[in-house]
């Protein structure tokens, strides 16, 4: 469930307020009836008692209703199930109060031992484009995809979803059950170039996400809104398709890994490096190391780095002049040949992709 990650909390106060703010602010358009189910919680004493036994960073809203989620989806909370499936939010709100209380110390356990669960939808209506335009401007016929905190490694199938963009063309594989859309605008026309064949599909994560575990699965259906169907429906399509193929993920510090991840690209394959929204989770110095990686690599091979990031923080992507914290992000190329690198900003996007405008054109 998307939410901005809270300060440790206190007091059965500072506990209150947090899951009213959450409710109001977070929850209330996305999901009436996890507003309604936070509020609640956050009205009951005895509920928060129980939660205040958790770790100090382990009491989240976010994190208490994806544990209650989770004993729903595994069928331990009939009641929840019920009103989950009709959409009644009062029902739910008691039957999650009920829960937590019934189900104390596993509820609490489980806190503990779990992060919020990742926000793992793949990006591929940025990355589809630019991958493909990494191949082309360095003539390459077949690519690996190495992607930095992977959570699922959802990016990883890039090649195997559809992607329906504004002026009504689909690019990728028609039959996919994975589908996205994105709205062009501006006034150059996106390239429909042809996307190279992927050899291999590496990972980085300090917590990747095996989807072909049922628990770990269905942990990531936890942290969607219980009342968004069509969310979890798309959910489920993606976990099924990774899972049917999974790429191979590398647990640990991503910049630790990511030299490993280059000695298992196979000869005569151009690694890809994608990031997304990714880098703000770095340290300034560790993002210069992250290109110090990436330039490394590429002694030995021609490496190319595909990002989507927000206005100046993938270092030596150009700005185009835009502001940070505008609101939207820079779709950034960069390609390494040798001593020197070439990098672009080749468009913008907003809304984590659902809308893009495409800046380079065909001599670039």
């Amino acid at each position: 469930m998307p939410g901005s990650r809270p300060a440790p909390l206190g007091g059965t106060r500072t506990l209150t307020d947090t899951y009213r703010r959450f409710a109001v602010s977070d929850a209330a358009k996305a999901s009436p009836l996890s507003a309604r189910v936070a509020l609640a919680l956050g009205a009951s004493a005895r509920a928060l008692r129980v939660v205040e036994t958790a770790p100090a960073h382990r009491r989240s809203p976010r994190l208490i209703l994806s544990v209650l989620h989770d004993l729903a989806l595994a069928g331990r909370a009939p009641g929840l199930v019920a009103a989950y499936r009709t959409g009644d939010a009062e029902a739910a709100a008691a039957a999650a109060v009920d829960t937590l209380l019934g189900m104390a110390d596993e509820v609490v356990a489980t806190a503990a031992r779990r992060r919020a669960p990742a926000e793992a939808t793949g990006r591929h209506t940025v990355l589809r484009p630019v991958v493909a335009e990494a191949a082309h401007r360095l003539a390459a016929d077949a690519v690996a995809l190495i992607d930095l905190d992977c959570a699922a490694g959802f990016n990883l199938d890039v090649h195997r979803v559809a992607v329906t963009y504004g002026n009504g063309r689909t690019l990728g594989d028609p039959s996919s059950p994975v589908r996205r859309a994105a709205s062009v605008v501006g006034g150059r026309r996106l390239p429909e170039r042809a996307f190279p064949q992927v050899v291999a599909r590496l990972g980085l994560d300090a917590h990747p996400v095996d989807v072909t575990d049922e628990a770990e699965a269905r942990w990531l259906r936890a942290g969607r809104w219980p009342d968004r169907p069509e969310e979890i429906a798309a959910l489920e399509a993606e976990v099924a398709l990774a899972a049917a193929d999974p790429p191979r993920l590398l647990a640990g510090d991503v910049l630790d890994t990511l030299p490993e991840a280059f000695t298992r690209v196979p000869a005569g394959a151009l690694p890809v490096v994608t990031t997304t929204w990714a880098l703000s989770r770095l340290r300034r110095q560790d993002r210069l190391r992250f290109l110090d990686l990436l330039r490394d690599a590429a002694r030995g091979r021609p490496v190319a780095w595909v990002s989507a990031e927000g206005v100046g923080v993938a270092p030596t992507v150009p700005t185009l002049g835009d502001r940070p914290a505008s609101g939207h992000s820079i779709l950034g190329l960069a390609l390494f040949d040798g001593p020197g690198a070439l990098t672009a900003a080749v468009g913008r996007c907003w809304a984590r992709g659902r809308m893009l405008t495409w800046l380079a054109d065909d001599a670039d």
